[in-house]
C-alpha cells in the first residue's frame, strides 16, 4: 500500500487521503512500509476496591453553585414551613425542597417542567408513604419498597440524572416518622409540596439574568471535550476520549434540543447556536477518522484551538482566528484528512464569531433540528420494560432488596428501620458489584464519622434558628462534594439527615447514635447482597446484543452511504447519525457495567477488543455520514457482500462462535472499515477460544475434584 506525503507538512506524519486507500502516516517512506498501522487499543477499564476508590478525589470540578442553590432551598424551605407549621412538619418542607437538585444543566424551560414532575413525586412519595405509615409499619416498609424501585424505574427512563431515586427514598423515609395519623395525610402533602416550589424557583432562579446559560455551557463542554480527543491522537487514551467525547456531543445535541422553545428557536442566537453544535459534531466525526489513522499526536495548537473555541460559544469576541491554522495546513491536499479538520476548524471560528446571524450562512447549519423537542415519556417507560433493557433488573434490584432490608430491620426489632432501607438505596445506587462495594465502605465510614458529629450538635441542644441554618449548610457541603467522593459526602450528609431526623421525632440521642451506625451497617450488606444476588448477571447478558446492535445500526448506515440509488435527505442522515451515536454511548455503558460484576463472567473480560473495534466501524460509519458527497460508486456484488459480511459478524457474536467472513469487500473509499472489520473479527475469534479455554478449565477442575472426592471417600473407608 502506497504512502502518501505531503511537503511541507508538519510533524512526523503526513496528512491521510480521505478519498482512497492511501490511508496512512506512520511516517516518511522508506521503501520498507507495510501498510497503515491501526491505533493502539487502550487498557480495558478496571474497577477496583482499594484505598484510592474509597478516599481519593474523582475528577471533576467542585459543585459550587449547586451547594449555594441546595444551601438557599432548604434553609428558605425549612424556615418557613418550622414557622407556619411547626419544626417537625416543618422538616417535610426542608426534604421537599431537594428539587433543586435535579435537572441542574437542562435548559429552564424544559426545566420549569420538569421539576414540576420532580415536586409531584416528592409529594406523592410523602403522601403515600405517610399513609402507609399511619397504617402499620410493616405497610411502611412496603411503601419504602416500592417508592425505591418506581423511582429507579422512572428516572432511569427519563434520564433524570444524579442524584436520581436517592432522595425520593429520603422523602419517604423520613415522612414515615412525621407525626400525625391518617388525617393529617394531606397536610404532609402541602408542606412538601411548599418545599417543592420553593426549590423549584431557587432552581429557577437564573432564568431572568442568564437564560441561555444551559444550552451554551453544553455545547462548550463539547468543544472542550473534542480538544481532550485531539490531544489523545496517538496515545493508549483515544478510546476512552473517544467515549467520554461522545456521550459529552450527546448531552450537548440533547440540551440544545430540549431548549428549542417556539419564540426562540426562529432567533439569530438559537440559529448561531444550532450552527455551533453542529460544527462540533462535524469537527468530531472529522477527528475520530484523523484519530484512528495517525499513530503521532497532533500539534498542541489543534487541541488549544477547539479550547478557545468553547470559550468563544458564549463570547464571540473570544473566538480564535481563522487563520491560525494556515501554518499547519500549508502544503497538506485539501482533501487529507488533517487539512479537512483544520479547514473546519477554521470554519467553525468563523461561525462562531457571528454575534447574529445578519451574515449569509454558505450551508444549512442554522437550520432546524430534525427531531421532536420533548421526548415521549411513555414510549420511554415502555421501552425501559422490554427484555433488551438494563432499567428493568435495576428498578427490580433496587425494589427487591430495599423491601427486604426494610423488613429484616423491622423484624430485627430495629427503631429506625427505614434508615437501613435508606442506605441500601443508597449502596445499591453504584450500579455494579465492585462500585457497590466501594459505596458500602464509604458509607460505612462516612457515616461513623459523620454520627459522632452529629450527636456533638445534638449534645448542645441548638435553638431552632441554628438547626435551620446548620441543616442547609451541611445540605450544601454534601452537594458540594458528593460528585468527588461519596465517603465525605456521607460524613457531611448523615449530621445533616440527624438533625432531620430528631427535628421530626425527638429521641435520645446516643440510642439514636448507636441505631444509626447499626442501621447503615445492615444496609450497606443488603445493598452487597442485592448486588450479587439479584440479576448480577444483567449487564454481561446483554452485551452481547448491544454490540449486535451497533453492528446493525452500522450495516445500515453503511449501505445507505454506499448504494448510490439511495438519497439521504438532512432529516434521515440526522436520524441515522442520532441513532448510531446513542447505540455507541450505550455499549460502552454497558460493558462498563458488566466488567464490574464480580465474580466477572469469563465471557466479559475478552469481550474488550470486540467492544473497541465496534465502536470504531460505528464512529467511522458516522463520520461517513457526514461527508455531504458520495463516495465513488460501488458495485451490487460489493453491496451485497458488506451486507453479508455485517450480518455475520451480528450473527457470530449472538451465537458466541468464531465468525466466518471470507475475504472482505474493498472499500477504496473508507479503507480504515476495512481494518476494523478484521480486527472485529479476529477479536472475535480470540473471545471464542478464551471462552472454550476457560469451559474446558472449569470441566477439568470438577473432575480433579470429583476424583479428589472420591479418592476421600476410598481413604475413609479404608
Amino acid at each position: 500500500m502506497e504512502v502518501v506525503r505531503d511537503l511541507g507538512t508538519t510533524g512526523d506524519t503526513g496528512p491521510i487521503n480521505l478519498g482512497g486507500s492511501h490511508d496512512s502516516g506512520d511516517g516518511p517512506d522508506t521503501g520498507s512500509h507495510k501498510g497503515p498501522r491501526r491505533a493502539e487499543v487502550g487498557a480495558r477499564p478496571r474497577p477496583r476496591v482499594d484505598l484510592k476508590a474509597v478516599f481519593g478525589l474523582e475528577a471533576g470540578a467542585w459543585a459550587w453553585t449547586t451547594a449555594a442553590q441546595a444551601t438557599i432551598a432548604m434553609t428558605v424551605s425549612f424556615a418557613l414551613a418550622a414557622l407556619v407549621f411547626g419544626p417537625q412538619i416543618g422538616t417535610l418542607a426542608a426534604l421537599g425542597s431537594m428539587t433543586v437538585l435535579y435537572e441542574k444543566k437542562t435548559p429552564y424551560a424544559y426545566r420549569s417542567a420538569a421539576l414540576a414532575l420532580v415536586g409531584l413525586g416528592f409529594v406523592a412519595a410523602v403522601a403515600v408513604n405517610s399513609m402507609a405509615a399511619s397504617l402499620t409499619p410493616w405497610a411502611a416498609v412496603v411503601s419504602i419498597g416500592l417508592t425505591a424501585g418506581v423511582a429507579t424505574w422512572v428516572c432511569a427512563a427519563w434520564r433524570v440524572d444524579k442524584p436520581g431515586p436517592m432522595f425520593f427514598v429520603l422523602v419517604a423515609t423520613i415522612s414515615t416518622i412525621a407525626p400525625g395519623s391518617l388525617a393529617d395525610v394531606p397536610l404532609h402533602a402541602l408542606v412538601a409540596a411548599m418545599g417543592a416550589a420553593v426549590g423549584w424557583a431557587v432552581s429557577m432562579s437564573g432564568a431572568p439574568l442568564r437564560g441561555r446559560h444551559p444550552e451554551y455551557k453544553a455545547v462548550a463542554a463539547a468543544f472542550r471535550a473534542l480538544a481532550a480527543l485531539l490531544r489523545s491522537v496517538g496515545t493508549p487514551d483515544l478510546d476512552h476520549a473517544q467515549h467520554k467525547a461522545s456521550t459529552t456531543l450527546a448531552d450537548a445535541w440533547r440540551i440544545v434540543l430540549l431548549g428549542q422553545t417556539r419564540g426562540y428557536r426562529t432567533t439569530s442566537e438559537a440559529a448561531r447556536l444550532r450552527a455551533l453544535l453542529r460544527w462540533v459534531s462535524d469537527v468530531h466525526l472529522v477527528a475520530t477518522q484523523v484519530c484512528m489513522a495517525r499513530p503521532t499526536p497532533l500539534p498542541e495548537e489543534v487541541a488549544g484551538y477547539a479550547d478557545d473555541l468553547a470559550l468563544a460559544v458564549a463570547d464571540p469576541g473570544r473566538a480564535p482566528d481563522p487563520d491560525a491554522l494556515d501554518e499547519l495546513r500549508r502544503g497538506m491536499r485539501p482533501r487529507s484528512l488533517e487539512a479537512r479538520l483544520y479547514s473546519l476548524l477554521s470554519r467553525a471560528s468563523q461561525s462562531a464569531r457571528r454575534a447574529g446571524q445578519d451574515e449569509e450562512e454558505d450551508d444549512e447549519r442554522t437550520e432546524t433540528l430534525h427531531d421532536e423537542r420533548y421526548p415521549a415519556l411513555l414510549g420511554a417507560l415502555r421501552s425501559s420494560l422490554s427484555g433488551d433493557s438494563l432499567i428493568r433488573p435495576t428498578a427490580l434490584r433496587m425494589w427487591v432488596t430495599v423491601t427486604a432490608a426494610g423488613a429484616f430491620g423491622l423484624a430485627l426489632g430495629l427503631d429506625h428501620y427505614y434508615w437501613v432501607a435508606l442506605t441500601t438505596t443508597a449502596v445499591l445506587q453504584a450500579g455494579n458489584v465492585v462500585l457497590t462495594m466501594n459505596r458500602s465502605v464509604q458509607r460505612s465510614l462516612g457515616t461513623l464519622v459523620g454520627v459522632v458529629a452529629g450527636v456533638g450538635l445534638l449534645l448542645v441542644d441548638l435553638p431552632l434558628a441554628v438547626v435551620i441554618l446548620l441543616a442547609g449548610v451541611l445540605q450544601g457541603a454534601t452537594q458540594l462534594v458528593v460528585g468527588r467522593n461519596f465517603l465525605y459526602a456521607s460524613v457531611l450528609m448523615t449530621p445533616m439527615a440527624l438533625l432531620l431526623s430528631y427535628t421530626a421525632s425527638p429521641y435520645p440521642i446516643t440510642e439514636l447514635a448507636g441505631s444509626r451506625i447499626i442501621d447503615t451497617v445492615v444496609g450497606a450488606a443488603f445493598g452487597m447482597a442485592g448486588s450479587l444476588l439479584l440479576w448480577r448477571k444483567a449487564s454481561a447478558t446483554r452485551l452481547p446484543q448491544a454490540i449486535a446492535g451497533v453492528l446493525e445500526t452500522t450495516r445500515q448506515c453503511m449501505l445507505a452511504v454506499l448504494d448510490q440509488e439511495v438519497e439521504i435527505d438532512s432529516g434521515r442522515r440526522y436520524r441515522l447519525r442520532r441513532d448510531m451515536r446513542a447505540a455507541l454511548v450505550s455499549l460502552r455503558g454497558v460493558y462498563e457495567s458488566a466488567i464490574g460484576d464480580v465474580p466477572r463472567a469469563a465471557s466479559t473480560r475478552p469481550l474488550w477488543p470486540v467492544v473497541v473495534a465496534t465502536q470504531r466501524i460505528g464512529y467511522l460509519a458516522l463520520a461517513a455520514l457526514a461527508q455531504d458527497r458520495k463516495p465513488e460508486p460501488v458495485g451490487v456484488i460489493t453491496l451485497q457482500r458488506v451486507d453479508l459480511a455485517f450480518r455475520e459478524l451480528t450473527s457470530a457474536i449472538e451465537e458466541r462462535r468464531t465468525p466466518r467472513l471470507g475475504a472482505l469487500p474493498r472499500l477504496a473509499a473508507y479503507p480504515r472499515i476495512n481494518m476494523e472489520l478484521r480486527a472485529l473479527s479476529n477479536s472475535m475469534t480470540t473471545a471464542v477460544a478464551q471462552d472454550e479455554r476457560s469451559a474446558q478449565q472449569e470441566v477439568e477442575r470438577r473432575a480433579q475434584r470429583e476424583r479428589h472426592r472420591a479418592q476421600k471417600d476410598v481413604d475413609a473407608d479404608l
